[in-house]
């Protein structure tokens, strides 16, 4: 199953496990989903449900993800079971939640999940139905996990792997907080030494759709020539880096590490090496 569905396929989509979750993000996001989703869609919560969000940003970033059992319990809330199939949307193109949302589904063992292309916006173009208010619908048993199933990176290991030039840590990130010109979210602007910089809005065409999958592939490829093989993806918290493995995962590639931590715990650290290519 492709990791991506256009609108026009889910408007034709008919199956009774199908679950649509709405991953928007930002100032007052439940009133918003409540005002306005596509008809059918349960709520879920980027910092609440796709998150655990500790004391201390400098172990763990700013949205370390939540246990397995605690997903378990947000999944069996949603009416998710291991025969659902789960489109997820948000309205930023999936470069916010629904991506993070797709990458632990997967993780949790989800084959069939699928992110919106265009999201919310392309609903909406395409004349999908929506509704307001609270969605009715039945809990489901709890699924028994005992990890995440997808490849995860902490910081040690992030530091390590660049030292000795066995992985390419690719920080997808806009290019100029990359560059250290400015930063809008964290405490320091920079980068990792040693990173390089792919910006995740890269995988996208000028309508904010996914490129095709041939352009995708072509495009890492020659990014990547003469690279390590292996992968570690991160972004500012481990949530957009999920668009970029999205996306080499609908390009064809290995699903690549995610390090959850990312730049949010990297630039907390103390004691790391932070880079910056504006003086």
């Amino acid at each position: 199953m492709s990791p991506i569905i256009s609108s026009s396929e889910l408007k034709n989509l008919s199956t009774e496990n199908l679950v649509i979750l709405d991953a928007r993000t930002g100032k007052e996001v439940k009133q918003n989903y409540l005002d306005k989703h596509i008809k059918g869609a349960r709520f879920i919560d980027l910092d609440k449900d796709l998150a655990e969000i500790g004391e201390d940003a400098a172990f763990g970033g700013r949205h370390p993800l939540p246990s397995v059992e605690k997903f378990a319990e947000t999944l069996s809330n949603l009416g998710i079971s291991e025969n659902s199939h789960v489109v997820v949307y948000d309205d930023k193109n999936a470069s916010n939640a629904a991506a993070r949302a797709w990458w632990m589904l997967r993780s949790f063992g989800f084959e069939n999940v699928q992110v919106l292309d265009g999201g919310m916006q392309a609903a909406e173009n395409n004349g999908m139905e929506f509704s307001a208010g609270e969605e009715i619908y039945e809990k489901a048993s709890i699924i028994k996990k005992e990890h995440w199933s997808l490849p995860v990176s902490s910081l040690e290991r992030v530091e390590n792997e660049l030292k000795s030039g066995s992985s390419t840590v690719i920080d997808v990130r806009d290019a100029y907080r990359y560059r250290g010109e400015s930063e809008p979210i964290d405490l320091v602007a920079g980068h990792i030494p040693g990173a390089i910089n792919i910006p995740f809005s890269e995988n996208l065409d000028e309508n904010g759709n996914f490129l095709k999958t041939e352009i995708l592939k072509e495009k890492y490829n020659n990014l990547l020539k003469n690279k390590a093989d292996h992968l570690i993806i991160h972004c500012g918290s481990g949530v957009t880096a999920c668009h970029t493995i999205l996306a080499l995962d609908y390009a064809g590639f290995p699903i690549p590490d995610l390090y959850v931590g990312s730049w949010s715990e990297w630039s907390r650290r103390e004691g790391k090496e932070i880079a910056k290519d504006h003086i």
